[in-house]
């Protein structure tokens, strides 16, 4: 369609062939209308022609050519007629939402239809094969074919609608409204992918807002009715995400609120703020975050009994009491007391982030530093009177819970209540905005917090208990649950106990080496020793003055001598310290001075180089100039040369430089190429008009081919449904045949049945008892194989049992025989010494006859030598004065060479050694006997001699 058609003539162009079934074309040709340039002239036509387009893109279910041309529409009706935009968005919603809706009726609809007793009589045939081929029921083969995509398109309407309303300032209240409608249709149909992402599309429509503040229509979020619009969006998709149980984009939904409110820095409304924590309360119930749960209720509390008037005494009393429950739920020990220091600063920062969600100011600073917990949640309950408010059962739980001391009792006595507050509950009449509360909730925490105040109290009183016992003062449970709940508080700390299953009692206290008890014992057992003393041997009265001065005089002065040493030994060091830092301050002043005229240096080294090339620039300057002057001349006397008659390039005395030259070369093809597209703009408008002419024309012929196109359609689609018809005809009445001919044999089909329904029976009763005697068999094998592994097992006992008997044997008879040949070896040595010590003696009886015989014979030296004359036929005796020199004198020191030569030339008589024999070698004969006699053979030998056999010649023992 051109341009320069009407759009009065374009747009019944359009209604001409949505008549004739052409819709695609219509919908082209308003397409190009509406997105053409001079669509903006046609501010009254251009309304009609969009009603026309929306219709035509819903029919179709045509997105991207409704978003298209919304649009164009958007960038029209922007600064005119915003009023025209809104209401054709508006209608292009209720379109396709009347379209949907009509889809889901009609899927209904037919699902009510087929849903009859004989689906033979009411399904045609193709219906019956699509069902058994694909699988799927009518409804869903409807749903698809009908629901689905008209939901689809409903879905991307809303989108397209969002994404042209996000930035519109005068239309919040349509993106607000259609926000709303988004959510109602995901809560609807249950739509939760869908609701996620109309979530994030909203979420980055703001964070865009925020980022481009600086486009002419944003929103205001400072103005108080933009703010309750964007605050009523998030608080209408917070109410949808804890209906469609979405509770990580319910809290994410949370804290789009709270980055609102911390933007716009501006309390919302009560009402608002009723809702939001109504639904913190829910969210953090089901994360079981039982603390900010609590925090929550009483900051609920606390804006009823503030802004609502209505409310009545009844309805506080409930919500006390919920703040209180909610309160002593909470866990009695934290969780993470094992944690890594990452895992601490992020909960740290957790705990911020839900205390600023909740509203709690906590105060960052460490000396007075308030964070959430429970003692600090209880004792806030108490100071704000809301203990005082709840229900008289809530108070004797909360007394008997925290205050008082029952062990036995405790759990007796908190049942009854806890009954009596599982039947509390119901809507409240006076608060509609909150949910409905239900105190019996609360009633499974409740009971695992009275189990641990019982371990608590029993553990403070025994120290050891039967686990029978035990188990009957915690009725709550059975014991393997307070089991578990023994073991979760042991391994955060909050109990210490042991549970000894085979002597079935629970032992209170830790026993290991880090516990309190055993931690302090020596200080403890100093202490109990200390008063002991004092009991057996009590300190004396007072006495005089100087009896008590004087016994702490000599500790006076000691520690005043310490403290004089100490004094002067940190006067030496503080001048020593003194005389280091002038040794630093004098280093570091060199190294300023040295560093300050390095830095000077390198400056003049860096003025240096900076004139230098300042001057290199210049000269390269100078050059380029020179050369650009050349290269201007030339171009000068180009354009001189072909200039037009009449036009001078450069004006008289301007100066001639390049940039001068090409401005005018510049001017010149500019000049050249808005003639040449003037020439073409006229060459156009001349194809323009002969197009015209040609479709005009062309345009009663083409009519005329159609219509005789329409009749010949006509008459062969008349033809080919007769022809349909009548071969449909043909084949029921044969499928009739075929069923009368088959029907015939249904009694022998029947026959045939039952035959093969008994024979296949027999053969299962066979095989089923064939698997069961081979069963049995196999249970039988198994059993005697058992039988014969036990027996096995007891003799491989039995024989390990005897060969350690005979290990244990063996061990013993060695260690007596090593005792035994320890004893011989003792006795041999004893006697070995006795015989040594007697052959030193006679030694020494020897040596005392030898001195007695050379006294004698110094005597005798004394008298007048007479010559010796030897008897007749005697051998000739050497003189004894020559013996008597070589022999030394007992007394006096003998050098060791003299000592040699006397010993060779006396040598010591010889004696008998203990077998009588003069040789020093051992009998012959006897071998192992004479080895085992030991000293009873050396006394049968000659028991009263002195041998001299020595100690290393004689052989050891085996």
């Amino acid at each position: 369609m051109s341009t320069f058609v009407k759009p009065e003539n374009a747009l019944k162009r359009a209604e001409e062939l949505i008549n004739v079934g052409q819709k695609q074309d219509a919908l082209q040709a308003l397409h190009d209308l509406i997105t053409s340039k001079r669509s903006r002239a046609w501010q009254k036509t251009l309304e009609r022609i969009m009603f026309k387009y929306i219709e035509l893109c819903v029919d179709m279910r045509r997105g991207r050519f409704a978003k298209d041309g919304l649009i164009q529409y958007r960038i029209v009706c922007q600064q005119v007629n915003v009023t025209s935009l809104e209401e054709v968005i508006k209608h292009f919603m209720h379109l396709s939402t009347e379209k949907a809706e009509q889809a889901r009726a009609q899927a209904q609809a037919l699902e009510e239809a087929l849903d009859v007793d004989d689906l033979e009589a009411d399904k045609r045939p193709e219906d019956l094969m699509l069902s058994y081929v694909g699988g799927e029921k009518g409804k869903d083969r409807s749903d698809r074919e009908l629901v689905t995509p008209w939901f689809k398109f409903l879905w991307e309407t809303y989108r397209t609608v969002l994404e042209i309303l996000r930035n519109n300032s005068k239309l919040e209240a349509l993106y607000a409204m259609t926000a709303h409608r988004a959510f109602q249709f995901c809560k609807q149909y249950k739509r939760t992918t869908e609701f996620r992402r109309l979530c994030e599309i909203i979420r980055n429509h703001l964070a865009n807002l925020n980022k481009y503040r600086d486009q002419r229509d944003r929103p205001d979020l400072s103005a108080p009715e933009s703010l309750q619009l964007y605050l009523d969006t998030r608080v209408e998709q917070l109410k949808i995400a804890t209906e469609l149980e979405l509770w990580q984009e319910a809290f994410r939904s949370v804290e789009d609120i709270y980055g609102l409110m911390c933007m716009v820095k501006k309390t919302p409304k009560a009402s608002v703020m009723v809702v939001y924590y109504a639904k913190l309360t829910e969210i953090f119930w089901i994360s079981n975050s039982h603390m900010y749960h609590a925090y929550a209720w009483l900051k609920l509390f606390n804006l009823q009994k503030s802004f609502n008037k209505n409310l009545s005494q009844k309805d506080l009393q409930m919500i006390a009491s919920s703040v209180v429950l909610a309160a002593l739920s909470v866990s009695l020990y934290e969780r993470s007391s094992r944690a890594s220091h990452l895992e601490l600063e992020n909960e740290k920062e957790r705990n911020l982030r839900m205390a600023d969600l909740i509203g709690f100011n906590v105060d960052l600073k460490v000396e007075n530093r308030e964070m959430l917990s429970r003692s600090s949640l209880l004792s806030e309950l108490v100071a704000k009177g809301v203990l005082n408010c709840a229900t008289q059962e809530v108070k004797d739980l909360y007394h008997l819970l925290e205050h008082d001391f029952f062990p036995l009792e405790l759990a007796i006595k908190v049942q009854p209540l806890l009954t009596k507050i599982s039947k509390l509950g119901g809507k409240l009449a006076s608060a509609s905005s909150l949910p409905e509360v239900q105190l019996s909730q609360y009633v499974p925490a409740l009971e695992k917090i009275a189990s641990l105040r019982v371990l608590q109290q029993v553990s403070r009183v025994y120290q050891t208990m039967k686990i029978e016992g035990l188990a009957q003062l915690i009725p709550f449970f059975n014991f393997l649950v307070v089991e578990k709940v023994i073991v979760e508080a042991v391994k955060h700390k909050f109990l210490a106990l042991k549970i000894d299953h085979a002597k079935g009692v629970v032992q209170f206290g830790d026993q290991g080496l880090e516990s309190d008890v055993l931690r302090d014992h020596l200080a403890t057992l100093a202490e109990n020793l200390k008063k002991a003393r004092d009991m057996i041997y009590p300190p004396r009265k007072k006495g005089s003055k100087l009896g008590e001065i004087l016994p702490s005089l000599a500790e006076t002065v000691d520690r005043e001598h310490k403290r004089l040493l100490a004094r002067k030994s940190i006067i030496e060091k503080r001048k020593e310290e003194h005389e280091r830092q002038l040794l630093e301050m004098e280093h570091e002043e060199e190294s300023r001075r040295l560093k300050l005229q390095k830095g000077t240096e390198e400056a003049e080294q860096k003025r240096l180089a900076s004139e230098f090339e300042q001057r290199r620039n210049q000269r390269i300057l100078k050059e380029i100039e020179e050369r650009e002057l050349q290269e201007a001349q030339a171009l000068l006397q180009e354009a001189v040369k072909g200039k037009r008659r009449g036009k001078k390039p450069i004006l008289e005395g301007e100066k001639v430089t390049k940039q001068t030259v090409m401005e005018l070369a510049r001017s010149e093809q500019l000049r050249e190429r808005q003639e040449m597209e003037k020439k073409l703009q006229k060459l156009a408008k001349t194809m323009d008009y002969l197009e015209r002419a040609k479709r005009e024309e062309s345009a009663p012929l083409i009519e005329a081919a159609f219509q005789h196109r329409l009749v010949e359609e006509r008459q062969r689609h008349e033809h080919d449904q007769q022809q349909e018809v009548e071969i449909s005809r043909q084949r029921h009445d044969g499928d009739l045949k075929e069923k009368n001919r088959l029907a015939r044999m249904a009694d022998n089909k029947r026959i045939f049945q039952e035959r093969a329904l008994l024979s296949r029976q027999a053969e299962y009763d066979r095989i089923r008892a064939q698997r069961e005697e081979q069963i049995r068999q196999e249970l039988q094998a198994r059993r005697q194989e058992r039988e014969i592994m036990r027996k096995r097992k007891f003799f491989l006992i039995e024989e390990q049992k005897r060969r350690e008997r005979e290990a244990r044997e063996a061990e013993a008879r060695r260690i007596a025989e090593e005792e035994r040949r320890k004893k011989e070896d003792a006795e041999r040595k004893a006697k070995l010494d006795e015989i040594a010590e007697k052959q030193r003696q006679r030694e020494r009886e020897l040596e005392e006859k030898a001195r007695l015989q050379k006294e004698a014979l110094l005597g005798r030296a004394a008298e007048p030598p007479r010559p010796y004359e030897p008897p007749v036929g005697a051998h000739p005796v050497e003189p004894l004065g020559a013996a008597a020199a070589a022999a030394p004198t007992p007394g006096k020191y003998v050098p060791r060479f003299r000592r040699g030569a006397a010993e060779s030339a006396a040598p010591p008589p010889e004696q008998p050694d203990r077998w009588g024999r003069q040789d020093d070698r051992p009998p012959q004969g006897g071998g192992d006997r004479w080895r085992s006699s030991g000293d009873s053979r050396g006394s049968s030998f000659g028991g009263s001699s002195r041998s001299s056999w020595p100690s290393s010649r004689i052989p050891p023992r085996r």
